[in-house]
């Protein structure tokens, strides 16, 4: 198999994806997730004309200043007056409290004066004030929120506004996890030369979290057939598994080739792009498999560019990559025939933001994307480029 491009990868990845399946979701924590399902209201809000002050209740008609209302009852929120408000009658009301029958105006307790059981009116009105209509916020069968959106802080409280315990979301996808190289040791170790930390599953896990799915690292597989094809079997009903590592062409590099064992089918070996060309797609039992590099750099870059979009897919969302437009603040160099991605830092308020590229690109680093909040896109043999001008970029967060 030969290089695809970044686009073709992209496409084969997300070919015939669909969203994993629906599942209901309380209130709780739902800040995220993608509905599979419209929400609709449960019932009116408010049910009732409602007071939207403290005060008194009257008809308007009465209230002219200098006026004396007799005070027939109280409507604090939860205890609606059974009465009417007649001619030259007032009801003690509260913020939330039902407008009782015949009133029209809400009389605001600052311009009143309480005379036992009677008030003056201290103000002149000017017109119908303080009364939200029955309805005013939504009806009862109003779509609240619409399949595919993705939920935030606010819907919570919207939905339970709305009398509604639980709603139909996309479950999260699974993704399963694992490192591959008799190399790595765990941080912490007493480390012997040649040996490596094994760091990368560290921030690939908190990125898979935070793009939308549930996470399972398996550990690191040693250099052997049989201890990645057990990660493969350990792996088995996630919907997505993502070996890091091992994918290259030494004599150490067993992870296809389990793979293979397992009775999975690749469907490509590379991609042109930098970093990340040993990125690889493959299936097995309806899992998907995206392969990453090893280094460091390429291990984040391309599960962004690659990963993101599959859990998002699979998670109901099917919003496409955005390119954000930025102006170079120093000088890159012309790119070669790989589509290339370039850390760097991105400021502003809007765009085009400035774009501030590390100044060190090298795949095994991870300083500079700990700095990092884009990734800079450089198109093939794209030319050298001079501060101010522009460009386009990903944002990482």
């Amino acid at each position: 198999m030969g290089m695809i491009s970044v686009e073709e990868a992209l496409a084969q990845i997300l070919d015939d994806v669909e969203p994993v399946g629906a599942e209901p979701h309380s209130l709780d924590d739902i800040s995220g997730r993608i509905l599979a399902a419209h929400v609709m209201a449960a019932m009116t809000q408010p049910p009732h004309p409602a007071s939207a002050m403290d005060g008194y209740a009257v008809r308007l008609a009465d209230a002219e200043k200098g006026a004396a209302l007799a005070v027939i009852g109280e409507a604090p929120a939860g205890s609606p007056f059974e009465g009417v408000v007649g001619a030259n009658e007032a009801v003690r009301i509260f913020t939330g409290g039902v407008v009782p029958e015949g009133a029209d105006h809400i009389l605001v307790q600052e311009e009143a004066a309480r005379e036992d059981d009677k008030i003056i009116v201290t103000e002149a009105q000017s017109g119908h004030q303080h009364i939200r209509a029955a309805g005013v916020d939504f009806e009862n069968g109003a779509v609240l929120a619409r399949k595919g959106e993705r939920l935030h802080e606010v819907h919570g409280a919207l939905f339970a506004a709305a009398n509604i315990a639980s709603v139909s979301v996309y479950r999260l996808p699974r993704v399963a996890l694992f490192s591959n190289g008799d190399e790595l040791v765990e941080p912490g170790s007493d480390l012997k030369p040649g040996e490596i930390v094994n760091s990368n599953h560290y921030a690939l896990a908190s990125c898979f979290k935070s793009w939308g799915a549930e996470v399972e690292y398996l550990g690191c597989a040693a250099d052997s057939e049989e201890a990645i094809c057990d990660m493969f079997k350990h792996a088995r009903g996630a919907d997505i598994i993502v070996p890091v590592g091992g994918a290259s062409v030494g004599d150490y590099d067993y992870v296809k080739s389990a793979f293979r064992a397992e009775g999975g089918e690749i469907s490509f070996e590379k991609v042109a792009v930098r970093p990340g060309k040993p990125t690889w797609l493959g299936k097995l039992d309806g899992a998907r498999i995206v392969g990453l590099p090893g280094n460091p750099a390429s291990a984040i870059v391309t599960a962004a560019l690659f990963v993101q979009p599959l859990i998002r897919r699979l998670a109901g969302d099917n919003a496409t990559r955005h390119f954000l437009k930025g102006r170079l603040i120093t000088s890159v160099r012309a790119n070669g025939p790989r589509e290339t991605y370039l850390r760097a830092e991105a400021t502003g308020a809007g765009e085009p933001f400035e774009i501030d590229p590390a100044g060190d690109q090298d795949s095994s680093l991870l300083l500079p994307f700990a700095k990092a909040n884009a990734l800079v896109r450089r198109p093939r043999n794209a030319p050298a480029l001079k501060a101010g001008a522009e460009i386009e970029f990903l944002s990482l967060r």
